[in-house]
């Protein structure tokens, strides 16, 4: 590729992503949504302007870090704790409920391998805690206790699901499932987790201090970048994704992120408010090249949409992903309106059910056909969670208990 055109194809991939996102969320429908059809419109899908070519492809991989960044920094490993025993069940039924029963249908019902099972109820487990977020504050119920209960189970959820996309990596990359090849990977994503957000902390410290001296405007967002960047590497030296560097880097500076093992530095505030404002810009700009590029990645036009089993497919996981999520909250003692609203809640996949299928895709478990049908069930459990939500609290909004004080 001319270094002309990648600037022109950059350009139609920002632009178009951008007018997506604004028509998406005029139409109560999550920024993701249109980022990822924006993609399927300027891709062989469509209109065939962009092929999903390597360079894109890297600044996409650099997206899906930032990405897991922001949604580390976004953790609040305390609000677990607070919520308890509530968010555990939660989180934990339905981390496990789709991932057995997205395996037990890949497997038993449509025959497929025991490592493409394990992709499809691996991305099945995923709830993105910012369209999580993003609608409980739109509905101003984010303090409420149906709120502060779903947001520490997606935190644990977080959690496990970033542990699990570790352990299919290590299968894509090994062939096939290993249990030698498991632990070896459960070894060191919890040395990681310990030893890495310690660093990050201890490095967090120098740069406050040159940023404190430094007379260069910039050196923040450098600083935190190469940062996010190092812990990437060295996520992928120890045998894990890249992408859990990202998860770590941003765990280790987020404002509510309190070190393991009793060991406590003084927290600034100001100055991880101020991370997470000039980063912001720099996460905004390559995470949509991310949800282009998934877009770019699906070609329709290789799908016979007349075939039974693209729709049987589809249709049997969406209902599985719903059943899943919705399971997880009716194992908890609360009345029947926060149960529903809670489960409701956790379904949509977003951003981190379109990390799992890409990684899916690009190791080459998920062929085209499988790799649609993941991308239908993800935007289908992505798009109508909020807009029942919507109604939901509309309708019963009185049954539930008031929303505390921010």
């Amino acid at each position: 590729m001319e270094t002309h055109e990648f600037f022109l194809y950059l350009l139609v991939i920002l632009l178009t992503a951008r007018i997506f996102a604004e028509l998406a969320t005029r139409l109560q429908a999550p920024s993701v949504i249109g980022e990822l059809f924006a993609g399927v419109v300027l891709g062989p899908s469509i209109l065939g302007w962009i092929e999903p070519f390597e360079i894109i492809k890297l600044m996409a991989e650099i997206g899906i870090i930032l990405l897991l960044f922001e949604v580390g920094l976004e953790t609040d490993a305390k609000r677990l704790v607070r919520t308890g025993t509530k968010s555990l069940v939660v989180a934990l039924i339905g981390f496990a409920l789709p991932l057995a029963l997205g395996f037990a249908l890949g497997y038993w019902v449509f025959g497929l391998s025991s490592l493409v099972s394990l992709f499809i109820g691996g991305t099945l487990t995923a709830t993105s805690i910012g369209i999580t977020i993003r609608v409980l504050a739109d509905l101003k119920r984010q303090h409420a206790p149906e709120g502060q209960i779903v947001l520490g189970a997606a935190v644990l959820d977080d959690v496990l699901g970033v542990v699990l996309l570790a352990l299919l990596y290590e299968f894509s990359i090994g062939g096939g499932v290993s249990l030698i090849n498991a632990g070896k990977v459960l070894i060191f994503v919890v040395a990681f987790f310990v030893l890495a957000p310690m660093a990050a902390k201890l490095i967090s410290l120098v740069i406050r201090r040159f940023d404190a001296v430094s007379e260069i405007p910039g050196l923040l967002p450098t600083t935190i970048v190469s940062l996010v960047l190092f812990f990437a590497w060295l996520a992928h030296v120890l045998g894990a994704p890249e992408l859990l560097g990202g998860f770590a880097a941003g765990l280790a500076l987020s404002r509510r992120f309190f070190l393991p093992l009793g060991i406590v530095l003084h927290e600034d505030e100001r100055f991880a408010h101020r991370i997470e404002e000039q980063m912001k810009p720099i996460v905004h700009l390559f995470t949509p090249i991310f949800f282009v590029f998934v877009g770019l990645s699906l070609n329709l036009r290789e799908i016979d949409l007349g075939s039974p089993f693209i729709w049987i497919f589809s249709l049997s996981l969406f209902l599985v992903a719903i059943t899943g999520k919705l399971a997880g909250a009716l194992f908890i003692k609360e009345s029947w309106p926060v149960r529903w609203v809670i489960g409701m809640a956790m379904i949509p996949r977003g951003e981190v059910g379109l990390i799992f299928a890409e990684l899916g895709r690009i190791s080459g478990i998920f062929d085209n056909e499988v790799y649609a049908g993941m991308v239908i069930v993800i935007a289908l459990t992505t798009l109508f969670p909020p807009l029942v939500m919507e109604w939901f609290y509309g309708r019963y909004g009185d049954r539930l208990p008031a929303s505390a004080p921010s």
